[in-house]
């Protein structure tokens, strides 16, 4: 009998230790990840400068307060490629314990689709959470030289700097040359926009295509004392903001160039974004996707966010994506024809 009531003892013991490591693994008696006292990494593929860490950094202020446990969160910027390098290694190599984040590139879907070589991932597979801001692609340049169209650069040789081949700062560009025969030498190397911006200010370069959040936040002056002269817009609809600049989709005619222009254009719905990476459990997918829907829909965050110049367009993870999937489902004959137009022929210096 005392043998029969040890045995007892020592199997209540077990499940109690069970019971309690389970709690303490999944975040106490209400369930769920426990990311109390843990540390989130938030991943950001160009450089601190620019609007990809401004709105990174505002995630890690706000996010921790709707996520229970009040972890905290830190920026990890990993530049290189126009962003591929860091959506690789989210990709491939990123932690899937629920404590890593990525924002990815806007371009993610489009270099998935158009350099597939070098973009060692599917854009499907990522746990899209959602986006801050949805914002057109903007081609500005110096207005010394003397460019008010696309007309105009289809005479007129010009400059313009990249990030890499995995940011729009090349595939815009590319695209306007491979389409519509523009002359613009795309310069790559710049670690992030603010360096790029910098080198339009010197004169090293005469323009550059940027989203026109990162326009507005980092040199909003220059299209009122007319240093620069906004080009084109490059979006499914014209922004509010921006009626009088013409946008690409309106340029082209029905049939498979417009198709491509409007694929192109919908980078814009990725905006300024964060994904967990693939594999990552799904209680931690929909704890974060929850925390961070509240977070961008809040008034404090829009508020903060609009005290330094940044906007809040945001859009739900489950429409996000919905729309990177329909975005991934092109027809691939249609892909291949924008790969040769934009990555074999408009990569062409002028």
């Amino acid at each position: 009998m005392v043998k029969d009531k040890s045995r007892l003892s020592i199997g209540l013991a077990s499940t109690i230790i069970a019971v309690i490591l389970s709690t303490h693994a999944f975040g106490g008696s209400h369930g769920g990840p426990n990311y109390k006292n843990k540390k989130v990494t938030i991943t950001v593929g160009f450089d601190a400068g620019g609007t990809y860490g401004l709105y990174a950094q505002l995630f890690s202020r706000y996010l921790k307060n709707n996520v229970p446990g009040n972890p905290t969160f830190v920026v990890q910027y990993m530049p290189g490629a126009g962003g591929m390098k860091a959506s690789n290694y989210a990709y491939n190599v990123m932690p899937k314990n629920g404590f890593n984040l990525f924002e990815p590139p806007d371009t993610i879907v489009i270099t998935n689709l158009l350099d597939p070589k070098k973009a060692r991932y599917d854009a499907r597979k990522f746990n899209w959470l959602g986006t801050a801001v949805q914002t057109n692609a903007v081609l500005v340049l110096r207005s010394d030289k003397n460019v008010q169209t696309i007309e105009d650069l289809k005479k007129i040789s010009v400059n313009v700097g990249s990030t890499g081949s995995g940011s729009q700062t090349f595939l815009m560009p590319a695209m306007l040359n491979g389409i519509f025969g523009t002359k613009m030498k795309i310069i790559q190397g710049y670690a992030g926009s603010q360096k790029a911006m910098l080198a339009m200010e010197k004169g090293e370069l005469d323009g550059i295509s940027l989203t026109w959040g990162s326009w507005k936040a980092s040199r909003g002056e220059w299209f009122k004392n007319g240093f620069a002269t906004k080009i084109v817009q490059i979006g499914i609809n014209k922004d509010p903001e921006l009626e009088r600049v013409p946008i690409l989709l309106s340029m082209v005619p029905n049939g498979d160039l417009k198709k491509i222009v409007g694929f192109m254009s919908s980078l814009g719905a990725v905006g300024r974004s964060l994904v967990f990476p693939p594999q990552t459990p799904q209680a931690n997918v929909k704890l974060m996707r929850e925390a961070f829907e509240t977070t961008v829909f809040s008034e404090d965050f829009k508020t903060d966010a609009n005290k330094r110049k940044l906007d809040v367009n945001p859009l739900s993870g489950e429409a996000l994506e919905k729309t990177v999937n329909e975005m991934m489902d092109i027809d691939k004959a249609l892909i291949q024809k924008a790969r040769q137009l934009i990555m074999i022929k408009g990569r062409k210096s002028a």
